[in-house]
């Protein structure tokens, strides 16, 4: 049986930080579930940093379909979660679905990779309480409001939950999540 990694994104989710780790962890071995609001083809977006604007910039990036509904989801199945930034956590985060996902991996100290705007969701399900945690760094005022302390780091272990601030992080997030993977959910 293949180990499942669920990776929980939607329309406008960054192109990079959903395809980085569903690539990556592919590489590894795992079998890597796409859930999003309903089973459709997706639109991630593109975020980059432009000299002279004081954020980052949108245009359109990759479409992929989703493999399942969020709805459909049974967290049970899975050995870890990836939860990627973009503009997706902010309305995700409302979604009970995803909540009750959220709260199912971290009840189970399942593994938990989150970047960017990621902590979106987390501080929704109401889970990053006590925690250290890093994000895109306009977010930590929402980190610190969830009860967690903002860390700006490129990864950021806090137990098995790895975060990062943004696609730039890549190498160093996945590296650190990779061995909290083999430590807590190796390969079946």
């Amino acid at each position: 049986m293949t180990s499942k990694i669920l990776l929980v994104t939607g329309d406008a989710a960054e192109s990079l930080e959903v395809f980085y780790p569903y690539q990556r962890l592919r590489e590894e071995g795992y079998q890597v579930d796409i859930a999003a609001p309903s089973k459709k083809r997706l639109q991630f977006v593109v975020h980059d940093f432009v000299e002279g604007f004081d954020t980052y910039t949108e245009k359109p990036g990759y479409t992929w379909p989703a493999d399942v509904a969020l709805a459909d989801v049974d967290p049970a199945d899975y050995v870890a979660l990836v939860i990627p930034g973009g503009r997706a956590p902010e309305y995700l985060r409302n979604d009970p679905d995803v909540q009750r996902i959220a709260q199912h991996f971290f009840a189970a100290d399942k593994p938990v990779a989150q970047i960017c705007h990621g902590p979106l969701i987390t501080a929704a399900a109401g889970v990053l309480d006590g925690r250290r945690t890093s994000a895109y760094p306009a977010l930590a005022p929402d980190i610190k409001a969830a009860g967690a302390e903002f860390v700006d780091g490129e990864a950021v272990v806090d137990g098995v939950v790895v975060s990062a601030r943004a696609w730039p992080d890549h190498p160093a997030w996945l590296r650190a999540f990779i061995e909290v993977l083999r430590t807590k959910a190796p390969l079946a």
